[in-house]
């Protein structure tokens, strides 16, 4: 794939015209072309009049001429595709290798195991993915939980219930393949050439769903409602786990129980095994109305049909800690994503279309082990205990409503909701609350000179009408179990800690990557388990 930058238009014009230019740019004849879309579009308003600035991904019908178009260009590179096989081990396995959790850590795990031969045994605490978006919807109609069917737990994991963006910075060439298998099973084939890939939560359940199909039809099992409650090991060797549906022999088990498995933690702890603090953050969701996000974004060019929905990412440092925004959802909604009962948590959810009247982001700012004397307990208990205090400071408005505040009065400390043409979205209500009185002083007030801070950079971020609901606090796991090189647990051989909740990845596609390298490393060492 050819990508060509600076194809710069007037607001007139449109996807053709891009086109044409980044042909004749790059002097690639039509008829070479397989493919053409748009990777990425911005607007330049520095000097008058808003100019489209287009990257554009070419495709051409015979690959090996791209690479001679791409240097004929200054504004064009080459974006190779990889090649990822792995070569099976030779080191007899007893018994089939056992994937813990179904998010995409151990989706892609258990993937990568299937297809070379392994019939890996997959356990999920939770439902599959049909029973658990029953159980999200009775959650947010009703307000009873159930502890292992809800936003955290279930086929697909946390980021099914998101804005399922696959963007990341991790810069691996393993991401190719992770977006080759969304595009195997069914995810818009513009994610294969968009800077800033998204799927949607709507798009991304049948998605997870073709991909355990795929790992269950190449012999793998999948074991729904099933939690890990313990190792069985010999001499430092892991050597089967118990679960609450029976025991399981196992010398090799990929760890990928997602961020919020604070009961796995705890037995993880409690059998002598340590884990370290990791740096994680805790925060509100913000939500303003999203035609004025690109109002400050794209200036006079608002509400042209070319310009995709407008995103921002924001940061600031404030002393030792930075307060940035996560997880922004253009046209999206702020859900309820408790997983224990009796405390309250936020996250944002987009569909694909992006089409929602408001746009919702974390602005969350960053914690870490000093914070905790370095104790993973302690920091786990942190976030209970936050989630405990929005919990009670939403209850006059119905069982797990999100105590909320607008923006304005959480800068003066007012305590303040008064709702305009911004209306919260959380979806089991809001109830004023002093949010800053939620928080330890010094993160609150951290909070409070990053959000002004961000009214230098978007115009109107503090405006009266935006509102602040909380709390956020699973921005990703607060512990990492220790690992050596080879993927394998530092303390347990046979234990491989992958993915976000073991402490090594956050987001979809930098937990799908960790999954396949945890998995590479099982397969380069390891034959399949005969019969």
């Amino acid at each position: 794939m050819i990508l060509v930058r600076n194809i710069r238009l007037p607001l007139s014009a449109g996807e053709p015209q891009a086109f044409e230019k980044a042909l004749h740019a790059a002097r690639i004849p039509r008829g070479k072309v397989q493919h053409l879309g748009v990777a990425k579009l911005s607007v330049d308003a520095r000097h008058g009049q808003p100019k489209l600035v287009y990257t554009v991904a070419v495709t051409l019908k015979e690959p090996a001429e791209e690479a001679a178009f791409a240097a004929r260009c200054g504004d064009a590179s080459l974006q190779q595709k990889v090649d990822f096989s792995v070569q099976n081990g030779i080191q007899p396995l007893a018994h089939r290798p056992v994937v813990c959790g179904l998010g995409p850590a151990g989706l892609f795990a258990a993937l990568l195991l299937a297809r070379q031969g392994y019939q890996p045994i997959v356990l999920e605490r939770g439902p599959a993915l049909d029973e658990r978006v029953k159980a999200v919807e009775h959650f947010s109609a009703t307000g009873e939980l159930d502890v292992n069917a809800n936003i955290q737990f279930g086929e697909g994991g946390a980021g099914t219930f998101s804005d399922g963006k696959l963007t990341t910075r991790i810069g691996d060439e393993l991401c190719g393949f992770v977006t080759e298998v969304f595009l195997q099973h069914g995810a818009p084939e513009e994610i294969a050439w968009k800077q800033k890939p998204h799927v949607g939560t709507d798009l991304l359940r049948g998605v997870i769903t073709s991909i355990r199909r795929e790992i269950e039809a190449l012999g793998g099992e999948v074991h729904f409602n099933t939690a890990l409650t313990g190792f069985e090991q010999k001499n430092g060797q892991l050597t089967g786990i118990f679960t609450t549906n029976g025991t399981f022999a196992c010398e090799a088990l990929v760890f990928a129980v997602g961020h919020s498995a604070r009961d796995t933690f705890g037995m993880l702890m409690d059998g002598g095994l340590q884990l370290e603090c990791k740096p994680f953050s805790v925060g509100f969701r913000a939500e303003h109305l999203q035609s004025e996000i690109e109002k400050s974004l794209y200036h006079e060019a608002a509400g042209h049909p070319a310009l995709p929905r407008g995103e921002y990412q924001l940061s600031q440092h404030v002393g030792e800690r930075c307060v940035y925004t996560f997880c922004m959802c253009p046209g999206g909604q702020v859900v309820a994503s408790a997983s224990e009962e009796g405390r309250v948590v936020t996250n944002g959810m987009s569909f694909h279309a992006r089409n929602g009247k408001n746009a919702n982001a974390a602005v969350v700012v960053s914690v870490g082990g000093k914070d905790f004397a370095d104790d993973p307990r302690r920091a786990i208990a942190f976030q209970r205990e936050l989630e405990a205090k929005a919990y009670a400071a939403g209850r006059s408005a119905g069982e797990y409503a999100a105590p909320a505040e607008n923006i304005q009065s959480f800068l003066e400390g007012r305590g303040q909701l008064n709702i305009g043409r911004v209306q919260p979205t959380y979806d089991r209500g809001v109830a004023a609350a002093d949010l800053g009185a939620l928080l330890p002083q010094e993160l609150a007030e951290t909070l409070r000179a990053g959000l002004r801070a961000y009214e230098r950079k978007i115009a109107g971020y503090t405006a009266p009408e935006a509102i602040l609901t909380g709390l956020e606090t699973r921005t990703s796991s607060p512990v990492r179990l220790k690992r050596e090189e080879n993927f394998e647990c530092t303390q347990l051989a046979g234990l491989y800690p992958c993915g976000e909740g073991a402490g090594y990845a956050g987001g979809i596609m930098s937990a799908a990557v960790d999954g396949l390298r945890v998995a590479r490393a099982i397969i380069s060492r390891y034959a399949p388990a005969e019969g």
